[in-house]
């Protein structure tokens, strides 16, 4: 295996220390552009390093934690894959937003009452795009959870044959 720079050691150590991770956490990460910028980096400077899971997530391989000596984001369990991560190891805006999301026990809320939150707790003002990946890079990891809410959706109360709809203007 060859050596890596430095700059390609530091971008592995992302990649052991964000795992499960998508192409888009890494590019904000690395200032890229595109998913597809990020995958051809991982294709030509880190392809042994690096592997996708059954569900296409990035994730580093055991040597790649050894070479870098960074901490995994997350210990896999592989005969729980939805096991709770005792450790998870995150960027500064994911950390505030675990911070601040309601707790377990609490009301789950949107992505605006978390940005509300982060903005009041911390100073800081991310956009909603941003929080909302921390919030699924947090759920990938198994630490947040989405609960569905029941939201208004409709329906006819009537046969439609049985009401004469008219344009107004004609």
């Amino acid at each position: 295996m060859s050596d890596l720079t430095d700059e390609e050691l530091e971008r592995l150590a992302d990649v052991v220390r964000l795992q499960p991770t998508k192409n888009s956490e890494l590019g904000d990460r690395w200032g890229m552009d595109s998913g597809s910028d990020v995958h051809s980096y991982l294709e030509n400077h880190l392809k042994d390093y690096y592997y996708r899971d059954d569900n296409s997530l990035i994730r580093a391989t055991g040597e790649a934690a050894e070479r870098t000596g960074a901490e995994p984001g997350v210990v896999d369990d592989e005969d729980d894959p939805n096991a709770v991560p005792e450790r998870i190891t995150v960027p500064e805006l994911h950390e505030q937003v675990f911070r601040v999301v309601a707790d377990h026990d609490e009301r789950s809320e949107s992505v605006v009452s978390v940005l509300n939150r982060v903005r009041e707790g911390f100073g800081v003002d991310p956009e909603a795009d941003d929080v909302r990946r921390a919030l699924q890079s947090l759920r990938r990891k198994n630490v947040v959870e989405v609960i569905y809410r029941t939201v208004p959706t409709f329906r006819l109360a009537v046969p439609r044959e049985d009401v004469e709809v008219v344009v107004s203007g004609e």
